[in-house]
């Protein structure tokens, strides 16, 4: 393997949506920078989503400002290849200096001198800053309750692609987020018996008088927020935009056929626990709907809109028999359960990033992407600056941001760099 050495401003690692923004950003304030990416550029769409996933935002909103989805219906929801061929595309479009295939192993800052080292798969790079863009989903969590039993199937929801990889029969899914319910609903209409265990969680509606929820949360500021609610910082938020776009509604599911069950509580010899809460849960989740509901009736009044009235989307199916007699205990093997789903989330992996810019959690310590250690930047976190951070409108302006301070830094440097030289 030929071995060579690199010399830049900024090294972005990550080609996803983070990096791919950061480095048109870049490129505009002519900033010299190298983008790594271990696998294709947004690698994550292609390979570590299920098979039918489509993005949970209408293609007007989710998307960067300087080009649209080609051939996709504005209102329409884009799938997963196609969101990923559309940051291919975007990245050529500014001819981003992207390397794919290559590894970052470990980044260092120098002693008595500037900038960092990093030893990559293809050898050294020498930076000034580091912007790691490798956002949330790094590695797939599964809880430690998670059963030492070899007569079930268990996978996260990162590895599930369609119903046809799983064994035969019956499949418990722990997680009701976006990823639990969409695959939930596509393993019931496959013909698969479904467990969904669900906690507590966020359950916007899909659209609302004739305006969909990303819509909504742009005109009443809530894409603005600048952090969680306390005491919601584990709160998933259950939205599909599957089959065009659809609410999620928990006791729709289960009178479709799917068995809810609460938050999974343990395991004991093919034996799970679920605590008692949910029809609280399902109750929270209704008023977060009802919510947003009130809000949007209110800002209609306000601003004098002529959008059509929605009474409807006020009425509650019955609650369900899992409901309202809920299964705590069960057999899976009597149940016919043979597969555990995790869609239980993810968590950051910067062990390749040796710097001192982490609490004693090992979370970073940064304000909007600015780390505690200088030139060391984060991109694609959940709540950076805002709610709509995670997003891909909302990574765009984050970088933005960050790439504002690394060319107000730079300035800087050079100031200094020219008063060496005149001494």
């Amino acid at each position: 393997m030929t071995v060579e050495k690199i010399v830049t401003d900024t090294l972005v690692v990550g080609a996803g949506q983070a990096g791919v923004a950061m480095s048109e950003h870049l490129t505009h304030l002519g900033i010299p920078h190298v983008v790594l990416e271990k696998n294709r550029i947004a690698e994550a769409w292609r390979t570590g989503r299920w098979d039918s996933l489509v993005a949970n935002g209408p293609a007007w909103h989710d998307r960067f400002p300087n080009m649209e989805f080609p051939g996709i219906d504005p209102d329409g929801f884009v799938p997963k290849e196609q969101v990923a061929d559309y940051f291919a595309a975007y990245a050529q479009s500014f001819d981003a200096p992207i390397r794919t295939g290559v590894e970052v192993k470990r980044a260092e800052r120098n002693q008595g001198r500037p900038g960092f080292t990093v030893e990559t798969s293809q050898g050294i790079i020498e930076a000034r800053n580091i912007v790691a863009a490798t956002g949330p989903f790094q590695r797939p969590v599964i809880p430690a309750i998670a059963p030492d039993d070899a007569r079930f199937h268990q996978i996260h929801s990162a590895h599930y692609y369609n119903p046809q990889q799983l064994p035969e029969g019956g499949v418990l899914i722990v997680g009701a987020g976006s990823s639990g319910v969409q695959i939930a609903d596509e393993l019931q209409r496959a013909g698969k018996q479904v467990y969904l265990s669900v906690g507590p969680h966020d359950r916007p509606p899909r659209a609302y008088r004739n305006r969909d929820f990303c819509w909504w949360l742009g005109v009443l500021g809530l894409w603005d927020a600048a952090a969680s609610q306390p005491g919601k910082e584990h709160v998933t938020i259950a939205v599909s935009g599957a089959r065009g776009g659809h609410t999620v509604d928990f006791r729709a599911l289960a009178h479709q056929g799917v068995n809810l069950v609460g938050l999974t509580k343990s395991f004991a010899d093919g034996v799970v626990e679920f605590q008692p809460d949910l029809a609280d849960n399902i109750a929270r989740g209704d008023d977060n709907y009802l919510s947003l509901l009130d809000a949007a009736d209110a800002y209609i009044a306000r601003n004098g809109l002529d959008l059509p009235e929605e009474p409807e989307a006020r009425h509650f199916l019955p609650d369900p028999a899992c409901v309202t007699q809920p299964i705590l205990t069960l057999d899976m093997v009597e149940a016919g359960i043979t597969t555990i789903i995790w869609a239980t989330g993810y968590v950051a992996d910067y062990s390749w990033l040796n710097v001192d810019a982490f609490d004693d959690k090992g979370k970073p310590k940064h304000q909007r992407g600015v780390s505690s250690e200088s030139g060391v930047y984060f991109l694609g976190l959940p709540w950076l600056s805002r709610r709509g951070s995670t997003f891909i409108w909302g990574v765009w302006h984050d970088a933005k941001y960050i790439a504002d301070h690394i060319q107000t830094q730079k300035k800087y440097s050079q100031y200094q760099d020219a008063q060496q030289q005149n001494k």
